[in-house]
Formats: structure tokens, sequence, C-alpha cells
């Protein structure tokens, strides 16, 4: 079986920046096994694949990583929709419209914004409310991160799982300096993930504003950000991550709801990646009413890389 395939980078609007994505905009006539396999191949922190429509979206997308499928991811849904609108597979687009993915974790809204010609931004809504788990242990955050327990924030929140569709371990960590000597520590992380329920990709940040640390330094090209993060999964085949909206968005969730306000509207600007050489712009948004989030958005850019075909 011979598939077409087109690659991207997202949350960038520069080639190889960002997170880069693989998509099969048409995978009719593969098995589950076989996208796993295909997924291994590219071997991208996710890839997707596009179905027909089953419950009255536009179509359904399933996301694997090289060693799992995954209910919800956001890279995958800002590139999907992008490469799909690129593609005409979405029809024209004369002004800005959404376009609803079904995902094992529900249906995810995109709206697909054009910008330039064969240029499109994406802002998808996270298909689930924001859940939090317990506080866990700073010594095995620490442990699990390879950084001492004195790094660990706790001011606003201490280790714990996040999610919006997808849990992530969020550690807030003292400045740049312990962020850059963040190292995913197996051992420590299976730990770590036993005492938080099996979740083991952890979510590290930093609030750049408080964080101009002696050895900190500006990204060349990169406007100072509001947050600036890294995301590891190494059980998942993801050493590190270079951009990944399901964690950023788990984040504004966690931060929109332990804020005190009752109600509001929350936003950051979000640097993932610049460990890596692949730096990532994310726009998030949270929106927070009777002490409750109602909700959470990420945006972003993308830009094509490549396409051609896989024999299967």
């Amino acid at each position: 079986m011979r598939l077409r395939f087109v690659t991207c980078d997202v949350f960038t609007d520069t080639r190889f920046g960002g997170n880069p994505l693989a998509v099969l905009p048409d995978a009719r006539g593969l098995t589950g096994a076989q996208m796993q396999q295909v997924a291994r191949e590219f071997n991208y922190s996710e890839s997707t694949f596009v179905l027909p429509a089953e419950r009255g979206g536009d179509r359904r997308v399933r996301i694997f990583t090289p060693t799992r499928e995954v209910p919800f991811a956001g890279h995958p849904n800002v590139g999907t929709a992008f490469v799909l609108a690129r593609l005409g597979e979405l029809g024209a687009f004369p002004e800005p419209r959404t376009v609803v993915f079904e995902e094992d974790a529900g249906d995810v809204p995109v709206e697909v914004t054009p910008v330039g010609e064969g240029l499109f931004s994406c802002q998808l809504r996270a298909p689930e409310a924001v859940r939090l788990g317990p506080e866990l242990p700073v010594d095995l955050a620490a442990a699990a991160l390879g950084i001492d327990p004195a790094d660990v924030v706790t001011r606003t929140h201490g280790p714990r799982v996040a999610s919006v569709g997808l849990p992530f371990i969020v550690v807030e960590v003292v400045g740049l300096v312990a962020l850059g000597r963040a190292r995913a520590d197996l051992t420590a992380l299976e730990r770590l993930a036993a005492a938080a329920g099996g979740t083991a990709d952890i979510h590290v940040y930093v609030r750049t504003p408080a964080a101009a640390d002696a050895a900190s330094q500006p990204v060349p090209g990169l406007a100072p950000p509001d947050l600036r993060t890294r995301m590891f999964a190494p059980f998942d085949g993801v050493p590190e991550d270079p951009a990944t909206g399901s964690a950023n968005a788990a984040l504004a969730g966690l931060l929109a709801s332990l804020d005190p306000g009752p109600r509001g509207t929350f936003a950051w600007r979000i640097a993932q990646g610049v460990e890596m050489g692949r730096p990532s712009v994310l726009s998030v948004r949270a929106e927070k009413a009777d002490g409750i989030v109602t909700g959470v958005w990420v945006a972003g850019e993308a830009v094509q890389v490549s396409e051609g075909w896989i024999e299967v």
C-alpha cells in the first residue's frame, strides 16, 4: 500500500525549528498496528493518521508516538490542520473557520486562519476540562529531573499531575540555569511515575521574568516569553520534545485554576525547545468563570518541510 505523507515543523514559522510532525492525510486501509509501525519509522514525537469522520466532525485523527497511541496532543492538531488546509482538503479559506477533529479524548475544534499564501495559523481548544492530581514529593521530582530539590519552586504549587486530555507531571523550577540542567533520570522517573499513578511524562517550566539569573542568555531572534518550558517523555520514545501543546495547555489550566481570582482570561507566550536548538513559540490562553477553568486554547504556526510517499 502506497500512501502520501507530509512533514511540517509546528509552533514555528521557520523550517528546522519547532516540533516535527508527519501527517498521512488519507490513512484509510491502515490498521492500528501499521500506524504504529509508520510512527516508529518517522520517529518523531508524534505522527498523525487522518480518517473519515465518524461522529459528525470534519475528520477522525489518530495520534501515535514512536511507542504508543495517545488520545490527544497539541502540536499534532495544529500541524494536521495546517497540512490539510494547505492541501485544500478542508475547502477554501477566504476567512478563518473552525474544523473539528474527532480524537480518543473527545472532539478537538481547531480554528484555522489564513495568514499568507499557503500559510495558516491554527488554534485548538483542549478537549477536556483541566484535571489536577495531588502534589507529589519534591525530592522524587527533583531526582527524576537530575536537579537539586532546592531548585524546585513550591510557592504556587508543588510537583503535580495536570491534564486537559493527556496527563503530565508539572514542575516549576527556580531559574533558567536549573531548567538547562534538567535531564530525565529513568530510574528516578519510574519511581515518580509510580507515585503519580502511572503518569511518566514530565513538564518543567520557569517564569522567565523572575529567572534573570547570571547565566541566563536571551535567545537570538526570540522575544522574551512569559514562560520557558521543557518536556521529557522517554518512556514514549521521546527523550525530549521541542514543543508540546498538550503539556503547555495543562500548565495553563493548572496556573489559571490556582489563581485566586474567580474569573478572568489568562494568557502566556511560551518558549520551548531552546535547549534542543529547535526554538518554538506557543500562545496559550485559559478562561475562568466562577472559580472554574472553562477552557484552554493553544495556538501557533507551522511550515511544511517535505512530502512524499511511504510504502506500508
